[in-house]
């Protein structure tokens, strides 16, 4: 495998990261197992990708992130209401992750609260409208694989099993 001299599109990064919000809670972490993306496939949000780009192995970086290059704003429209009936047998409870069919297709959301044979439900993502925050260490950086570009992400050390 060919290593890479900086992050341009098409090369395979690893980074440990930490990532906090504005009150410096941690969100998210690496926690010493390098996480893996493809440059310029969006593979990870926009803003963080952009803010790595040039980077080289060994380079930290601190990089705030604002929600339209992240998750997007909190859109008011993406909470609303179904009858309770439509969980079947479940007993929904605040703060559950459900997977819901949209004409669109598959959508994630979090029920807020069950009320009156109401779930409240949230699909806007858990960290869409605000600001994060990372902290990132660049850790390997190689060219991808024609294989990785046909699929659009990484692939580990002896492939990729879909």
């Amino acid at each position: 495998m060919m290593v890479a001299d900086c992050i341009t599109r098409d090369t395979v990064v690893a980074m440990n990261y930490t990532l906090t919000d504005t009150a410096g809670n941690i969100l998210d972490a690496s926690q010493g197992e390098p996480m893996e993306y493809l440059q310029g496939h969006q593979n990870i949000i926009p803003g963080l990708e952009k803010a790595l780009e040039g980077l080289k192995i060994g380079d930290r970086k601190q990089v705030t992130v604002q929600p339209e290059d992240a998750y997007g704003r909190h859109n008011p429209e993406l909470i609303f209401g179904l009858p309770l009936e439509q969980f079947g047998g479940q007993a929904p409870q605040s703060g559950m992750v459900v997977q819901l069919q949209s004409p669109e297709g598959a959508m994630m959301a979090t029920i807020v609260k069950v009320e009156n044979n109401e779930v409240t439900l949230d699909a806007n993502h858990p960290l869409a409208g605000q600001v994060l925050n990372f902290d990132v260490e660049i850790i390997s950086l190689r060219s991808a694989s024609t294989e990785e570009l046909n699929h659009g992400h990484p692939h580990g050390p002896n492939g990729h099993h879909h």
